[in-house]
């Protein structure tokens, strides 16, 4: 991966950045994201945000070495303390947990308001992602999931709008396993959610062995239900 080939699934979140929005990459790493939105997608500013310092001098050399200082803005902080209100029009995530994603949406609300589009790339978690979007007014727009290197990636993106508009009755199941992902299931899809559940039956047997406790009820009766609604949907996709 470099500045001119990113990763599949940075690729993916490329793809969903208009030309002409700025845009505020947190935990940009390389740097990467920015460069390449800047030269092939011809993106007119990009903000490269670092909470590390080994990552973020790493990011600052990439830049200075492209020859995109005047272009991209390298900077060091936690989270969207990186940003100001109307510094950029979108803001990408990749990489991380969905809780820690949305810890630092949370942690920067006031940075929020002008932002038009959020792309998020969660690793685990993505439920957590789409509950927070419903809670705090953001339209889930589009998602995506896909395979790279053995791993299975999903990619969120968000805007201000009827937050209710992709969910239909079963929002628990929606909002587990993606509403747009459950009526496009691909390969990935399937086969992310069938080690799911292959995991979580190894967890049912490990807490029937254990001590019968009401806290190891209710983990069993929390995941018992997650099975049946990835089963549901899994059944109905293959029937």
């Amino acid at each position: 991966m470099n500045t001119n080939q990113l990763s599949a699934r940075l690729s993916v979140v490329a793809k969903y950045v208009p030309q002409e929005y700025r845009v505020a990459d947190i935990g940009s790493d390389h740097a990467y994201l920015p460069c390449y939105l800047v030269k092939n997608v011809g993106i007119p500013f990009a903000v490269a945000g670092e909470v590390a310092l080994g990552p973020f001098q790493s990011a600052e050399r990439n830049v200075i070495s492209e020859g995109l200082s005047e272009k991209i803005s390298v900077r060091m902080g936690d989270g969207l303390e990186v940003i100001q209100p109307g510094d950029v029009d979108c803001i990408t995530i990749a990489g991380m947990g969905g809780a820690l994603i949305t810890s630092i949406l949370e942690n920067g609300k006031d940075k929020l308001a002008s932002i038009k589009r959020l792309i998020l790339q969660p690793n685990i978690g993505a439920h957590s992602i789409r509950s927070w979007f419903i809670e705090n007014g953001w339209e889930l727009k589009a998602e995506e999931i896909i395979e790279e290197d053995g791993k299975i990636y999903e990619i969120i993106v968000g805007e201000k709008g009827d937050v209710k508009r992709p969910y239909g009755d079963n929002v628990e199941q929606q909002l587990l396993m993606g509403p747009i992902l459950l009526e496009n299931q691909n390969d990935a899809f399937q086969k992310k959610w069938s080690a799911e559940l292959s995991n979580w039956q190894r967890v049912i047997k490990q807490l029937n062995q254990a001590a019968q406790t009401p806290e190891t009820q209710d983990k069993k009766n929390e995941i018992l239900a997650k099975m049946n609604l990835v089963e549901e949907a899994l059944k109905y996709e293959n029937s």
